[in-house]
């Protein structure tokens, strides 16, 4: 029982820190904000590591309390979404990663997904439209891009993937929380954060 309220206190403990470094240091990635943490802790990083969720709750917590201006960096990131979503409307954007689930800091990307089977027709799409971007494949990627350009003074990832892919993650999201919202659903978030003075 002492056993277990120590590897208790202890993930607690890591959450927290790992939850400050993402909040100071703009840290994206959970895994490594953990490791940092347990390093900085001199702990064993495979041992008794937080959840995500864990890390995401008291994320939130240390921002309530020592950030509250982050509610405002979040809208603009989300306002700045919509402004991209909209641009690119004909081909049914939707919003996925930290801008959607709110743990995004003020120097987070925008990460977008559109689905086509026709990839060239997004790019096609930004030359008309001027946008300057960058095109990266992954392997397996079956010419399927992601686009990198900046809107706003801030870096948009736009994934551009089958349609299939489309109708799998819909299936796949079931109930769950979201990982992708369209843009009424973006317009909603936005309507919902009161902004702090």
């Amino acid at each position: 029982m002492h056993r277990d309220r120590n590897a208790k206190g202890t993930r607690e403990h890591i959450a927290h820190l790992a939850a400050r470094l993402m909040a100071q240091d703009h840290i994206d990635d959970f895994a490594l904000a953990k490791r940092k943490a347990a390093h900085q802790l001199g702990l064993p990083q495979g041992k008794n590591l937080p959840t995500n969720q864990e890390v995401e709750a008291a994320l939130r917590e240390y921002r309530g309390i020592y950030q509250p201006e982050h509610d405002n960096a979040l809208n603009a990131l989300r306002q700045k979404a919509l402004v991209v979503m909209k641009r690119f409307q004909e081909f049914r954007p939707y919003l996925t990663g930290s801008v959607l689930s709110g743990l995004a800091g003020p120097h987070s990307d925008i990460n977008l997904v559109v689905y086509t089977d026709n990839p060239k027709s997004i790019e096609i799409f930004c030359l008309n439209q001027g946008i300057a971007f960058r095109s990266d494949l992954r392997r397996g990627d079956d010419d399927y891009p992601t686009l990198t350009f900046v809107a706003d003074e801030t870096v948009v990832r736009l994934s551009v993937r089958p349609i299939k892919e489309e109708r799998q993650s819909a299936r796949a999201q079931g109930q769950q929380m979201p990982e992708r919202a369209r843009l009424a659903q973006v317009q909603a978030l936005l309507d919902a954060t009161p902004t702090v003075e």
